[in-house]
């Protein structure tokens, strides 16, 4: 059983509304159990929702209280990415999953690389909320890019 990105799997669940299916990943992935999961919304973001990037590091920062996550209008998020990563968690731990596959560079989801805080598109490297909370807990994450 494997966590996925459920915009990746098509599921309309982006901060724009829309999705990021690959097709190619569910095609790898037809004869696994896949859980597909988006972590804002089971933070109670809704969908469609302004971008949100992390401020002041990375989501290992984030989880120990030292970063935050704001919306382009300068809203404070950071409370709902924290709790869909926990949600996520759970979900994961009840299931026994040891691996997912999430939204490469996302503010929840990201492995590697982040946005950099500014919204002017610019990555830098670092993990995501959800994806730092899951490696801490011993869950490899991959993206879609490295899987």
């Amino acid at each position: 059983m494997i966590l996925v990105s459920a915009c990746l799997l098509g599921v309309n669940c982006k901060y724009s509304g829309g999705h990021n299916l690959k097709e190619n990943l569910i095609k790898e992935l037809e004869n696994r159990s896949i859980v597909p999961i988006c972590p804002e919304q089971l933070g109670g973001l809704t969908t469609p929702r302004p971008p949100a990037e992390i401020q002041g590091g990375n989501g290992q920062d984030v989880l120990a209280g030292n970063g935050s996550v704001s919306r382009n209008d300068g809203i404070d998020v950071t409370e709902a990415f924290i709790k869909g990563a926990e949600e996520t968690l759970k979900i994961a731990q009840l299931l026994g999953i040891k691996e997912a596959i999430l939204k490469a560079n996302s503010p929840s989801c990201g492995n590697k690389r982040i946005y950099d805080g500014s919204f002017s598109g610019k990555k830098i490297a670092g993990i995501g909320v959800t994806a730092a909370l899951l490696e801490s807990r011993g869950i490899k994450v991959y993206s879609e890019e490295d899987f």
